[in-house]
This record gives C-alpha cells, sequence and structure tokens, in this order.
C-alpha cells in the first residue's frame, strides 16, 4: 500500500483534524485566556513567581560554564562562513550536557527548568544562531520532550539517556504540500505485523541531516485492530529504507542541518509509537505548548545583543557635533530597542516560570510569546541595521577586512527572519491563538453558527448561550480599571495596569460584537482576528513587562531603572494598541480581497511587464510521490 504524493482533504475535513488536536477542556486557570475574555486575572502572575532556591543554583552553575564554552569555543564566524556547526563544537556541547538540559536527571540530563533552559538557548544562541537552533530543535520538540509527556517509561529508559549525551534528535512533520494543514498529511504508516512500514517524504527537517532519532508524524490508515489516524513514532535516522535526499539552504542560519528525508518501506517497530494512534497530532500540539517557548528566548538574547551593539555604536559615531544617540530620530529607535528587549525577557520569563509551577494552562501564553516575540525580535533587528546605517548592510567579514569591527548586524537580520515562520508563521498564529481566545463562546454559542447542527441543537444552544452572556456582558461595563486608586503597590505603573484591565474589556465586547455581526462568517475574517490577537499579545506583554518591574523594584535589582523601561514599553504599546483597535473597522479588509481576486484571474498581469524574472524553471511544489530513493543519502551523523 502506498500513499499518495498529495492528499486532497474538504475544509470542513481540515477543521475537523484540527479540532480534534486541539485541547478540548481548560482545567487550569489562563491568565491570556481570562484577557480576552476581558477578566484582568492579575492574581495569576502577581506576586511574580519565581524559582526554586536549587533550582537557580543548578541554573546558574550550568549558564557559567556554558558562557565559558561559547566564549573560548564557538566561532559563529566560522559557522557563518562554513555554513556548518564543526563536530567538535557539537562534540563539546554533548560532553557539557547542553543536549540534555530539559531531559531529567535520572536519565543522565541536566534537570533544568524551562526557566534556565530558556536563558541557556538565549545565551548560546547570541554565540551563534545555528546552535540555538540546534539545542533548540533537539529538545523542545524532538524525541525528548514527547517522550517526557507521552513516552512510556520502557520508551524513556530507552531513548532518553541517548538523546541526553549521545544522540541528536529531530522532528518530521511537514511535507512538501503538508504545511499548517495536516489533514493532507501524504506520509503513510501501514501496520505490518507487529511493526509499521514508513512511506512517504518529509521536507524541512531540522537536524534531519545530522539526526541519530527522529520523531515522525505519519497517517495510519484505519483497519481492522487499528484506529489509524496521524501517529507519532521514534524511529532510527539509519533505519534501511531512509535518505536524506538533500541540504537545504537557507537566508540565515547557514549551519542548520534541515533536509529532505524519504521514508521507503521503513520498519518501525510498534515499541517505537508515541501513545495511541491517532494521537499525533495532540501529542505535537502539547508538546508546542512549552516548546514554542525556545525561539521568543532566543529573540530576547538577539535583542540584548542589538541593545549592547546600538549603545556602542551610537556612541561613538558622531554627526553634525554630537553622537547619532543623541539625535531624536536615532534615539528614538534606541528607546524601542531597550524597552521592548525589557518586555520580551519579561514575557518569556514570566511564561517560563508558570510553565515550571504548572498551575497554570499557558497554551495561549507560550503562543503569544512565540508571536510578539518573532515580530518585535526582527524589528529590533531591522532597527539595528537602520541605526548602523551602510555598515548595518556590510557583512562582518569585510567590515573586518577594511579595518574596523566585525559586527553582523546583517547576519542578525537575515537570521532572525525565519523566526516568523518557525514553529507557526505570524499568520498561522494569529488563527490559532483566536481559536483558543474566542473558545468560551464557541462551547456555549458554537451550534448556533454551525450548519449541520438541527433546529433542535440551536435551541439548546441558544438557551445555553443566553445564560453565559446574561452573566458575562454586564462585567464588561465597567471593572477596576475605571478607580483612580486601583493597583497602587505597582507606583508609577498603576496607570498602565488599569489602561490593560480597561482595554480587555474593550477587547472582548469588539469580539463579541464581530462575532454577533458575522456569526459563522467569523472564521473568515483573517484580518480582523489577526487585529484582535495583537492587541491581546500587547495586553498580555505589558502586564508582563509591569510584574516584572514591580518584582525587580521588590528585589533590589535594578528596580528604578527597570521602572522606567517598563513605564516607556507600556506608553509605546498603548500607541500600538489604540492603532490597532481603529483598525478593527476602518481597514480595507473587503478592498483587498477583491483586488486578490483581479490578480488570481490574471485582471493585472500588465502590471507585471517591463521586468525579467529570474526564477529557474521546475514545479512550484516538488514531487514526493513514494517509493525508493534516487539519489545520495547526504546524511552526515556526527560521531
Amino acid at each position: 500500500m502506498t500513499a499518495p504524493s498529495i492528499r486532497n482533504v474538504s475544509e470542513r475535513e481540515a477543521r475537523r483534524v484540527a479540532e480534534a488536536a486541539r485541547e478540548q477542556d481548560w482545567r487550569k486557570p489562563s491568565f491570556a485566556k481570562e484577557l480576552f475574555l476581558g477578566r484582568f486575572r492579575l492574581d495569576l502572575i502577581h506576586p511574580h513567581p519565581t524559582p526554586a532556591v536549587d533550582d537557580v543554583r543548578r541554573g546558574e552553575k550550568f549558564l557559567a560554564t556554558l558562557r565559558d564554552f561559547c566564549e573560548r569555543e564557538i566561532d559563529g564566524a566560522r559557522i557563518e562562513r562554513e555554513g556548518k556547526i564543526p563536530d567538535e563544537t557539537v562534540h563539546g556541547l554533548k560532553e557539557l550536557g547542553a543536549f540534555g538540559m530539559k531531559i531529567d536527571a535520572k536519565y543522565g540530563g541536566l534537570g533544568l527548568t524551562q526557566v534556565y533552559y530558556n536563558r541557556a538557548l538565549s545565551l548560546v544562541g547570541t554565540a551563534s544562531p545555528a546552535i540555538g537552533a540546534l539545542l533548540s530543535a533537539h529538545q523542545s520538540i524532538g524525541v525528548p520532550q514527547p517522550l517526557k509527556l507521552f513516552g512510556t517509561k520502557e520508551q524513556k529508559e530507552t531513548f532518553l539517556p541517548r538523546c541526553a549525551r549521545t544522540d541528536i534528535s529531530a522532528f518530521l512533520l511537514t511535507e512538501p504540500d503538508v504545511g499548517s494543514d495536516p489533514a493532507r498529511l501524504a506520509t503513510l504508516a501501514v501496520p505490518d505485523g507487529t511493526d509499521y512500514l514508513l512511506d512517504g517524504v518529509k521536507l524541512w527537517t531540522t537536524n534531519g541531516v545530522v539526526a541519530d532519532l527522529l520523531v515522525v508524524m505519519a497517517r495510519v490508515p484505519a483497519s481492522e485492530g487499528h484506529k489509524g489516524g496521524i501517529t507519532a513514532f521514534v524511529v532510527e535516522a539509519d533505519s534501511p529504507g531512509i535518505t536524506v535526499e538533500n541540504r537545504n539552504a537557507f537566508m540565515g542560519l547557514r549551519g542548520l542541518e534541515n533536509g529532505v528525508t524519504r521514508f521507503h518501506q521503513v520498519r518501525v517497530p510498534a515499541a517505537n509509537r508515541i501513545g495511541p494512534e491517532g494521537a499525533g497530532l495532540k501529542i505535537a500540539l502539547t508538546t508546542l505548548n512549552t516548546g514554542r517557548l525556545s525561539l521568543p528566548a532566543m529573540c530576547v538574547g538577539s535583542g540584548k545583543w542589538c541593545l549592547k551593539i546600538a549603545r556602542e555604536w551610537s556612541a561613538a559615531r558622531e554627526q553634525w557635533g554630537r553622537p547619532v544617540a543623541r539625535h531624536e530620530a536615532v534615539g528614538a529607535k534606541i528607546s524601542f530597542i531597550a524597552a521592548t528587549t525589557f518586555a520580551l525577557e519579561a514575557v518569556v520569563d514570566l511564561s517560563s516560570q508558570m510553565a515550571d509551577e504548572n498551575r497554570n494552562d499557558i497554551r495561549i501564553e507560550a503562543a503569544l510569546a512565540k508571536l510578539y516575540g518573532s515580530e518585535m525580535g526582527w524589528l529590533i533587528a531591522d532597527e539595528l541595521v537602520q541605526i548602523r546605517g551602510g555598515r548595518g548592510y556590510e557583512t562582518a567579514p569585510s567590515l573586518a577586512a577594511r579595518g574596523e569591527r566585525a559586527v553582523p548586524a546583517e547576519q542578525m537580520l537575515r537570521d532572525m527572519r525565519i523566526n516568523r515562520i518557525f514553529e507557526g508563521s505570524t499568520e498561522i498564529m494569529h488563527l490559532l491563538i483566536a481559536r483558543e481566545a474566542v473558545d468560551a463562546h464557541l462551547s456555549v454559542a458554537g451550534d448556533l453558527i454551525d450548519p449541520d447542527k438541527s433546529l433542535a441543537d440551536k435551541g439548546r444552544a441558544a438557551a445555553k448561550a443566553g445564560g453565559f452572556y446574561a452573566r458575562w456582558l454586564p462585567k464588561l461595563v465597567a471593572g477596576p480599571g475605571q478607580l483612580p486608586r486601583t493597583y497602587q503597590e505597582f507606583g508609577q505603573l498603576a496607570g498602565h495596569l488599569r489602561y490593560v484591565e480597561r482595554t480587555s474589556r474593550k477587547l472582548a465586547r469588539s469580539t463579541f460584537y464581530a462575532m454577533s455581526r458575522w456569526q459563522g462568517r467569523m472564521e473568515t475574517k483573517q484580518g480582523f482576528l489577526g487585529r484582535i490577537v495583537d492587541i491581546g499579545a500587547e495586553l498580555f506583554a505589558m502586564s508582563a513587562a509591569c510584574v516584572r518591574a514591580e518584582y525587580l523594584t521588590e528585589t533590589g535589582d535594578h528596580g528604578r531603572e527597570a521602572q522606567q523601561l517598563a513605564d516607556v514599553f507600556c506608553r509605546q504599546a498603548r500607541i500600538r494598541v489604540e492603532e490597532l483597535f481603529g483598525r478593527l473597522w476602518t481597514n480595507t479588509d473587503e478592498l483587498d480581497r477583491k483586488v486578490v481576486d483581479g490578480v488570481l484571474d490574471g485582471s493585472y498581469t500588465w502590471l507585471e511587464e517591463g521586468m525579467i524574472d529570474p526564477s529557474g524553471d521546475g514545479p512550484w511544489i516538488a514531487d514526493a510521490t513514494p517509493g525508493p530513493s534516487r539519489t545520495d543519502n547526504v546524511r552526515r551523523p556526527v560521531r
């Protein structure tokens, strides 16, 4: 039995598959979920949660060791120049325990908390973003995390010690014609006795070129004794029938070992299946609940580096008789970099500590951190290039060749760009977060807008919705944010928290109005939903920044400066929020759709005249028909 190279599914089936993979219940409170519902639950994040003393001691000790290794052993310029991480550097990281940061000590790992794991990634990612990606893909979404959450005792004992010290792992979901729509997954895992036979092609397999172990998502056909569905497997990368057909090259992250992997009749023992059949997508999404935090953590590191370079350069470079930092046009950019880096660190640390304590459901918080970190991190890097001017566009080797400091600002911009696409593009993150944000509404009123529901079902839904909205809507009229002395313990930041409380209710009212207006068509209003999510992201970042500043004030650790940064960030964020609210209802969304129709039907092809297309020939999407590989295997395990 072979898999088709392209699996066609209806929009309804795609939605059903995605919905089934979601965590349906909210067993723990969620600050961000409440925020979107107009309920500002400051008590869920304040006082700022703190790590245990032993966790701090162990984490700080490793960070010191890692910093020494980064400074002595990692040559970021060499990795960029040669396009790969030297084997000796990988061996050094293994000996350091960096591949087992999140793995429990009983399996040979370091057992670091999420907070210190993220700080380690932030640190090593500044030495080399490619190494940050290597370690993150291995531990955040590779074999260790899904096994930690869903693996059997035997699987953990078999694979986790290998992942902690010797083996590199990779996560394989994407296919040449399948991105964020897993219902179309074509790779098959066909039951064969006590094994499964894998057939298919996986694209953009980060670490796939050097991996020893793979987490593979494949579709099991339903049959007698087999529920079927998308299922997760641990696969030995050197299994017969696996071919790494290409190592992909990118705009940035030149050292990234990312490839195309083909499976042809690859035999996988049933003992290597993670969880039951059909649970693969749920496993993947649950893994990402905390796994997504690694990406914004590295954005924090890049923000810190950009701030350092901006400070040093803009103080040394003079124009018209004074340092460029003293000119308002440049100074505004430096202020944005400093304030936003503070806020990003606040978001990541707060979300990570909540993940460690496991008291709250952080699926929305982690998704917001990824979305906000990737977008703001990119803007920070872009502003640094602008501050550096022509030198920002010039490569580090070129700068060094003519006797200047080799500052890789243009490389940082290239390396940061992928973060808006990795682990869910910004557009997909908007839809994912929006779905979670309106979950309370759909749980009580979803049947009202479902065309497949009967009149009786709609009647019951109407009664249920009436009771919910009778209790909920009146609470959106007034709240603590309208009282002048609320949150006074936050001093100068109290006004910002009052703004967050008021604005969260306004956000909830806007969402309710939109649902009432568009009903079943709400899911097609992606521009509106994206702005709703972006407002929520700003409010979450403001809350985290204020809570962090108050915490640093109480601990006496740069409290005054933290208050100033939080204040500036909140003022900048409030301007962005007000602009987003204005664009909820005043925008060109409808006109944009008409232009898109015209572009697709060829009405504007005349506009394309007068240029040369330098693109090569070939199909838009490579053929992924199952079968034996016809290319050489470019896999190169690190030994």
